[in-house]
């Protein structure tokens, strides 16, 4: 069920009961999809168009960031509004009352200080600064009694759960937690697809906007010796996945195959202090036993990897892809190779989510079983860490101290990420704004 809110603008049941508190400060903690962006424009809007003289800001993790989220479906909204002056270098829209609606970015927030607001959205609180909310923000909003919305999706117990927390006991605040089919944008077929990608935890916190502690420390979380460890035998006339992670010391590939949705790594190289044309040599010294295993001609050869390999890296000339080609160019019969690099690498948590959504889904299924021989992408999975800030908050990179963690568990997440990309964003019913 929907309710006009202003001009066309429509919310949705449960956006209409976080519009509807009167308290001055308000958390919505949900899931993705929710339409938490949706709910945060039409409280501006709402704030701007019902009072003259309001200043309300839009801040987003980063100034492109909410940019990209804001600016367009923003400038949308108001096109109904022929007083409406849209400031594009701004980021800006005045209104005839003299009220104002401005995007900002809270990775620079020392630029943020010194003005003085009326109502402010912070989106995606979780991945901004803590410092932020307390040392900028509050302060703009005290000589005119200014009101917030927090809007995010957890990102384990960092700061967005501490307001929270804190929003439920005190008397200033409101605190509203709803799930994504809460939300009413998604449907349930596509939650069940969500969770055959999705590994158990994250689908809780992406789609039950449940706040995990298993965020911080491991990565790869949802490997287990006992159920992804199994021996891997290689199958003829199954075509053989090579995957490389182009570090030099040590360089790291795997050797895999995949049937149907499962995927089996059959063995690992990690070579120290090594270029390009030695993998290779030591790749194809493994494997060409095979062949005589094969009925059906040259081995089929698939070979995926890191996207710096189109940079000139480790013969200072070629790049590693064309030293690749060039190498086995030599055995055109014995082994048909298809390039299928990347031009660009997946996010560093996309990588290791989809990682954990194949050693264990929200659905209880494993389809990723690894070789016993493969002794560091073992340990990969049960040793490699997020790194923490200053703070002990987990950040967006792995803990790389042990030089020889991350490779191998790189190596193999570049292929999954090409052979199993996960769904375009997990879909919502396309619904317009206003």
């Amino acid at each position: 069920m929907t309710h006009e809110l202003c001009l066309d603008v429509e919310l949705t049941d449960r956006q209409l009961e976080v519009h509807e508190s009167t308290a001055r400060f308000r958390v919505l903690v949900a899931g993705r999809r929710f339409g938490k962006t949706q709910l945060a424009l039409a409280e501006l809007l709402w704030e701007t168009w019902q009072h003259d003289g309001r200043i309300a800001w839009y801040i987003g993790p980063s100034y492109r960031q909410a940019k990209r989220i804001a600016w367009e479906r923003l400038k949308s909204a108001v096109r109904a509004d022929p007083g409406a002056r849209i400031n594009e270098t701004d980021l800006t829209i005045h209104f005839p009352g003299g009220s104002s609606i401005s995007l900002r970015g809270a990775d620079q927030y020392d630029s943020l200080r010194g003005n003085a607001l009326d109502f402010v959205v912070l989106d995606e609180f979780a991945s901004m600064k803590p410092e932020v909310w307390p040392e900028v923000i509050r302060p703009a909003l005290a000589d005119r009694r200014g009101r917030a919305l927090f809007i995010g999706t957890p990102q384990g117990h960092d700061h967005l759960y501490d307001r929270f927390q804190f929003a439920q006991a005190d008397p200033d605040w409101a605190a509203f937690h709803f799930t994504t089919i809460e939300g009413g944008n998604v449907t349930t077929e596509e939650l069940a697809s969500a969770a055959r990608e999705l590994d158990e935890r994250l689908y809780r916190q992406e789609f039950e906007a449940s706040f995990e502690s298993t965020a911080l420390g491991l990565a790869y979380h949802a490997f287990s010796r006992e159920a992804n460890v199994r021996k891997c035998e290689y199958r003829p006339n199954a075509r053989i996945v090579w995957s490389l992670d182009f570090n030099v010391h040590p360089m790291c590939s795997v050797i895999a195959q995949k049937d149907g949705d499962i995927v089996e790594v059959l063995d690992e190289l990690v070579l120290d202090d090594a270029n390009t044309p030695l993998a290779c040599q030591r790749f194809w010294d493994r494997v060409r036993w095979w062949r005589t295993a094969s009925s059906c001609g040259p081995l089929q050869i698939d070979i995926y990897g890191d996207a710096s390999g189109y940079q000139r890296r480790t013969c200072g000339v070629a790049t590693d892809w064309t030293l690749i080609r060039d190498f086995f160019n030599q055995w055109t019969g014995q082994a048909a190779v298809h390039i299928k690099a990347a031009s660009s690498n997946p996010g560093i948590r996309d990588r290791v989510n989809l990682v954990n959504g194949r050693l264990l889904n929200a659905t209880g299924d494993r389809r990723l079983f690894v070789d016993p021989k493969c002794k560091h992408l073992i340990l990969d999975f049960e040793r490699v860490c997020w790194q923490q800030d200053d703070l002990g908050q987990p950040t967006s990179e792995l803990d790389k101290s042990d030089r020889m963690r991350t490779h191998s568990s790189d190596a193999l997440g570049y292929f999954l990420a090409q052979a199993f990309p996960l769904g375009a964003k997990i879909g919502e019913q396309r619904n317009r704004l206003f």
